[in-house]
């Protein structure tokens, strides 16, 4: 199986496809997904807030219920594995996560908006999966900084959808928050086009006589994985708080185009920063930038709640854009490195509880401002960086060293698509 894996997409049977090609067709596909059908809320949660009559604790409901639909696409990934190889269903989450960005603005009810983020929610999740398997499955032997570029198209979702909401409020009463979701279902079509052409994970080939079989993760193995899930849970739960509420609570003491233009920020840093944290992996094993990124992360976050001033917001949207795109990918090429079987959906699938704990974790918070918030945010993001510095502790020493490879240090074993899910 390995083998075959191993082996050029010709002699497979595939068309040969530059791997920028298929770099571009993912990072379009996560751009849409995340940048602007999961991010695209928090520049327009302060216009919704302030037009549409959205309180703080509805706020925090309907970002709740986008990530019980991103779990639940998550789990759909660990119980039907085909899901993940198919290109109807790719397309056909595009499709629906366009919808439901446009259907936004249809309705004032703030029922129907909860349905449609958990419908996003769902289709994102499954997006983000296909294309995370899309890239360990078709860049074997290649570079590890072309996987980092094309998490940065949730980066660039970021900025373009970011752009797009600050222009909108130059604009007045065009500029509304209805206006704001059109757009953005807008963007992510013109995204999806791209994104159309990329090739999921093929399914594995059957093992034969002769073919390597797969290797179970060990009980290290399973030791570390689990450090490793909680540390990414955590992270889950602390990220999103500031994800969801940041520009909400530059906005509370500061004029509104500071926050948005933060939010631009963390898009802007976010594009090279999976590929940086890549780079910075042929050097120094994948489980201590994770330490090093979490505890970045986590001064990020407190820093506009702990400091006034414009300067330490642009600093904190730096810091966080800078981290949370590079843990994401240092946590799910770590979970493959450990050859744990479906990693990279059981890792999202933890992510995603965590998410869904962290605005409901806030909302009490939410009566006194956004400050307390981003507080107990940072604490989180400090305690996955302690389950962290336990994985990198107990890591295997046989996987660790993978991480030090370079591009010219040829191929190596990776775990066949059955095991990653």
């Amino acid at each position: 199986m390995y083998e075959s894996a191993l082996r050029p997409a010709a002699a497979r049977g595939e068309p040969s496809r530059s791997p920028w090609a298929h770099v571009l067709a993912v990072a379009a596909a996560l751009a849409a997904a995340m940048g602007v059908g999961r991010f695209v809320y928090t520049p327009i949660l302060p216009l919704m807030q302030a037009q549409a009559g959205l309180t703080a604790a509805g706020g925090a409901h309907a970002a709740t219920a986008n990530y019980v639909g991103y779990l639940v696409g998550a789990l759909a990934g660990i119980w039907l594995p085909r899901l993940l190889r198919s290109s109807t269903v790719l397309r056909g989450c595009l499709a629906v996560l366009v919808a439901s960005l446009a259907l936004m603005p249809a309705t004032d009810s703030t029922e129907v908006w909860l349905a449609l983020r958990l419908v996003a929610g769902a289709a994102s999740a499954l997006v983000f999966v296909i294309a995370v398997n899309s890239l360990h499955g078709h860049l074997r032997g290649h570079p590890a900084h072309l996987p980092g570029w094309a998490f940065g198209g949730v980066g660039a979702g970021i900025a373009l959808s970011g752009l797009l909401v600050l222009a909108l409020r130059g604009l007045g009463d065009l500029g509304d928050w209805r206006a704001a979701w059109w757009v953005s279902a807008a963007l992510a079509a013109a995204l999806s086009v791209p994104a159309w052409t990329m090739r999921p994970e093929p399914a594995p080939e059957p093992s034969g006589p002769g073919t390597a079989a797969a290797a179970p993760a060990g009980g290290r193995g399973r030791r570390s994985f689990a450090a490793l899930f909680a540390s990414y849970t955590l992270e889950g739960i602390g990220y999103i708080i500031a994800g969801t509420f940041l520009v909400a609570a530059v906005g509370q003491g500061a004029p509104g185009w500071l926050g948005s233009g933060a939010w631009v920020l963390v898009g802007l840093a976010a594009v090279p920063s999976s590929a940086l944290w890549a780079a910075l992996g042929r050097r120094w094993s994948r489980p201590g930038l994770l330490l090093a990124a979490l505890i970045v992360q986590a001064v990020g976050i407190a820093l506009p709640a702990l400091v006034g001033g414009a300067a330490a917001v642009l600093v904190s949207a730096l810091l966080f854009g800078a981290t949370f795109l590079g843990v994401s990918s240092l946590a799910l090429a770590t979970g493959t490195q450990l050859r744990f079987p479906r990693a990279v959906a059981l890792l999202t699938a933890g992510y995603s509880v965590g998410q869904i704990a962290g605005p409901l974790a806030a909302a009490p918070l939410l009566h006194h401002g956004y400050h307390r918030a981003l507080i107990l945010a940072a604490v989180v993001v400090l305690a996955a960086a302690v389950a962290a510095l336990v994985l990198r502790i107990g890591f295997p020493r046989e996987n660790g060293t993978e991480g030090l490879r370079g591009p010219g240090s040829g191929p190596r074993r990776e775990p066949a698509a059955a095991e990653r899910g």
